[in-house]
C-alpha cells in the first residue's frame, strides 16, 4: 500500500523503520510536527521521525495544523491508501481523516479502552497496573475511541520507568502496526468496536503533576517517580529549592516523618506516610545529577531536615 506516516518522537521511529523496510508497503511521505528549538542555542531541530525520513529521502510534511488547505491538497496528491500514526501530537480534523480510503490507523500504547489520551504509559505505571500493551485502531473524531484492529500485551515490572516501558512498547508496537497494515492490505483484518465498559483517560502529564509529596504512602511515591521518569521528571523541594528525584527503593523501615531525611554511610532515606524509601539519583538546584549518597556527602544535612 501507499502510506503517509504521521509521527514525531523517538517512540514512533521503530514503527516508521518497520514500514520503510517492508516490501509490501511504500512510505511516500511523512507528516511530523514542525522543527522545534532545542538546547542552549535554541537551534531548530528536526523531530526523530523527520530525521529518519530525511535519511531515506522521504518527503517530510510539517504543517502547523493538520487541516490546513495546502496540507490537504498535498495529501490528496500523494493519494495514500492509508495513514499509519504513532504519537503524531496534533488533532486530525474529519476532512483530513476522510482522505485515505483505509483511514488513519493509530498505534496507541495501551490496551484500549483503558488509558485513552496523551500519557497512557505514565498512567498505567502510576495506577499500579500489572499488564499494559499497545493497540492499533482506526482514528475517529472521538478521542482514541475508534474500532481496534489488534493488540499486544506487555507486563509492567516493579522497577519499570515510563521510559523503559515505552521503549519496549515502541518495539513490539512497531511489529503490531506492520502486521495491521499487512492485514488491511490483504483484506483479512477487520476492526472491532471497543467495549463501552472500562474506559479510562490519561491526560498529558505536566511538571506540576510530577511533584512528589512525601506525605503520600511509599508505594504512591515510588509509582509517581517511575511514571514521570524521564519526562517531565519527578521533583520536590529541599531548603526551598527544586530538588529532582530519580526512582527510589522501598525499604520497609519506619520511624521517619514524611520527607524527613536520614543519611547513612551507604544510603540516604526519606520518610513517607508509611515506610521510608531509599533515594537513588538526585539533582539539587544548579548541580549535576548524582547518587544520593554523593549529594549527601557534600551537603550538611541537619537532623530533622525534610524534602517537602
Amino acid at each position: 500500500m501507499r502510506l503517509v506516516f504521521a509521527g514525531t518522537p523517538e517512540a514512533a521511529v521503530p514503527s516508521l523503520r518497520a514500514l520503510i523496510d517492508s516490501p509490501r508497503h511504500e512510505v511516500v511521505a511523512v507528516v511530523t510536527r514542525p522543527d522545534a528549538p532545542a538546547g542552549r542555542g535554541r537551534k531548530l531541530l528536526r523531530s526523530p521521525v523527520g530525521a529518519l525520513a530525511d535519511e531515506h529521502g522521504i518527503e517530510v510534511l510539517t504543517p502547523e495544523k493538520a487541516g490546513a488547505p495546502e496540507f490537504l491538497d498535498r495529501l490528496r496528491e500523494l493519494a495514500p491508501d492509508a495513514c499509519p500514526v504513532v504519537a503524531y501530537g496534533a488533532l486530525l480534523p474529519q476532512r483530513t481523516l476522510d482522505i485515505p480510503p483505509h483511514g488513519w490507523v493509530n498505534l496507541h500504547f495501551s490496551l484500549l479502552p483503558a488509558w485513552r489520551g496523551a500519557a497512557p504509559v505514565q498512567a498505567a505505571i502510576r495506577a499500579g497496573d500489572e499488564i499494559t500493551g499497545a493497540s492499533t485502531f482506526r482514528i475517529v473524531k472521538e478521542l482514541d475511541a475508534g474500532p481496534v484492529y489488534g493488540v499486544v500485551t506487555e507486563p509492567i515490572a516493579p522497577t519499570d520507568t515510563a521510559g523503559a516501558l515505552l521503549g519496549r512498547l515502541a518495539d513490539s508496537g512497531a511489529r503490531l502496526l506492520l502486521s495491521t497494515m499487512d492485514g488491511i492490505e490483504g483484506g483479512s483484518l477487520r476492526a472491532v468496536p471497543q467495549p463501552e465498559d472500562g474506559v479510562t483517560y490519561a491526560p498529558k502529564v505536566t511538571v506540576d503533576d510530577a511533584r512528589v509529596s512525601f506525605a503520600d504512602p511509599a508505594v504512591a511515591v515510588d509509582r509517581l517517580i517511575r511514571a514521570v521518569t524521564p519526562d517531565p521528571g519527578a521533583w520536590t523541594l529541599f531548603r526551598g529549592e527544586r530538588f529532582k528525584l530519580g526512582p527510589v527503593e522501598l525499604t520497609g523501615e519506619t520511624g521517619l516523618a514524611p520527607g524527613e531525611l536520614r543519611v547513612e554511610r551507604k544510603r540516604v532515606l526519606a520518610g513517607t506516610a508509611t515506610q521510608a524509601v531509599r533515594l537513588g539519583e538526585v539533582q539539587a538546584q544548579g548541580k549535576k545529577r548524582m547518587a544520593a549518597t554523593d549529594w549527601a556527602r557534600g551537603t550538611r544535612i541537619e537532623q530533622g531536615e525534610r524534602l517537602s
